[in-house]
């Protein structure tokens, strides 16, 4: 690469300090990585130049800030955490006619032509979970979420799941986004006694209810996870790293785990051995982030320029080698394809894999395929009856 490839501007718009500071961290830390690798690659000719905004986890900065890079001559933000957060930038893009790079998952229903979304949807994260966690542990979940749109949604969903399932949400209670007070939640699912507990929340809240949780699991045999576990859509190992032992034998759904056993992982995670660590596990949030980045910067190159539309156009025409796999997104909604993957905590503090799909799936943010719509259809089972369905258990 030589001294006078062009440079372009990036924001990365997280926020790393507050309510969720330390995915915000990880993030900005993924994205800086794909620019290290961008910038450092002797077979492209272009600069990423990265300008950090931290939103210090308050909504109505968002904003404003994708508005100050924008006016600065960014057209490409790489970021936002929260739904929230992520609302308040889509009006800003699609007004300046700038790009939004969204690597997290969400609660579907979206689906904007200025934002690319890397994380994954409903379909993605949700169902495959619920396919596996109804038939195996019951149908009577107990949902906790935090208090905004995230939370809600994936409460209504699943609650659509469960009742379609011949079953019936015990509970479902909210705490305000970074509120560490659950003692109340606790109480109630002590006396209901779910067959699970599904957990929206974010964050510091994530952390202080698993912890709580954990401490009625020392007094009441009933609650420890092999007999009603917590699981979620949102637990990374930026969470764990935080928890230590805490979550052990809980469940989640991602569409990456560092121990995934794929050609693309593998050499990622040797490239990111000098920056992360030979035995520092790789979160979702870094993975993730550092894939759209990644993602950007080849268009980029391969482009010429960073005009948005040029760009968004190239990146849903074609596949981009990433960790999370041979990315493809849809021309229709700009969501990517993505592999669901299910993981339990181990003792170790680390997730190992018991399910995944066996091909990548294609984001259906509205629910509306016949997929999801047979997932929605009233069809009750037994408990302890195994559907057959399209993920394989690892063994």
């Amino acid at each position: 690469m030589s001294n006078g490839s062009p440079s372009f501007p990036v924001a990365l718009l997280y926020s790393t300090v507050g309510n969720y500071a330390a995915l915000g961290r990880e993030a900005v830390a993924g994205a800086l990585a794909a620019i290290a690798s961008i910038n450092s690659d002797e077979r492209l000719h272009i600069r990423l130049e990265p300008s950090i905004m931290n939103a210090t986890s308050c909504d109505q900065r968002y904003g404003a800030l994708t508005e100050a890079a924008i006016r600065s001559g960014t057209r490409h933000i790489i970021g936002t955490i929260t739904s929230s957060g992520r609302k308040e930038v889509i009006p800003v893009v699609e007004r300046n006619n700038a790009l939004l790079w969204y690597a997290f998952p969400y609660e579907g229903y979206e689906a904007s032509d200025r934002t690319l979304y890397f994380g994954a949807c409903p379909n993605q994260h949700l169902l495959p979970l619920f396919d596996h966690v109804l038939p195996r542990a019951g149908v009577h979940p107990f949902i906790v979420g935090s208090n905004y749109i995230w939370g809600w949604e994936v409460a209504r969903i699943a609650r659509e799941l469960t009742e379609a399932h011949g079953g019936a949400v015990l509970g479902d209670r909210y705490l305000p986004l970074g509120s560490t007070v659950c003692a109340h939640l606790i109480a109630e699912i002590r006396e209901k006694k779910p067959d699970f507990i599904l957990s929206n929340l974010v964050g510091e809240s994530m952390h202080a209810f698993l912890r709580a949780y954990q401490t009625l699991g020392c007094e009441d045999g009933a609650f420890r996870p092999e007999n009603c576990p917590v699981v979620s859509c949102n637990l990374t190992q930026t969470d764990l790293d935080a928890l230590g032992g805490v979550a052990e034998g809980h469940i989640t759904a991602s569409a990456y785990f560092d121990g995934l056993d794929t050609r693309e992982n593998i050499e990622f995670k040797t490239a990111m051995q000098s920056r992360q660590g030979m035995h520092q596990p790789i979160s979702s949030c870094f993975a993730s982030v550092y894939s759209a980045t990644r993602v950007l910067g080849l268009a980029i190159e391969e482009a010429g320029t960073d005009d948005p539309d040029i760009i968004r156009e190239l990146v849903v025409s074609r596949q981009f080698e990433t960790p999370l796999g041979a990315l493809a997104l849809d021309a229709a909604t700009q969501h990517a394809r993505l592999t669901p993957y299910l993981a339990r905590v181990e003792e170790n503090g680390r997730f190992n894999l018991i399910d995944t799909h066996a091909v990548p799936v294609a984001a259906d943010p509205y629910l509306s395929g016949p997929a999801a719509r047979e997932a929605l259809r009233p069809k009750p089972f037994e408990q302890g009856q195994v559907r057959a369905n399209t993920l394989r258990v690892i063994k």
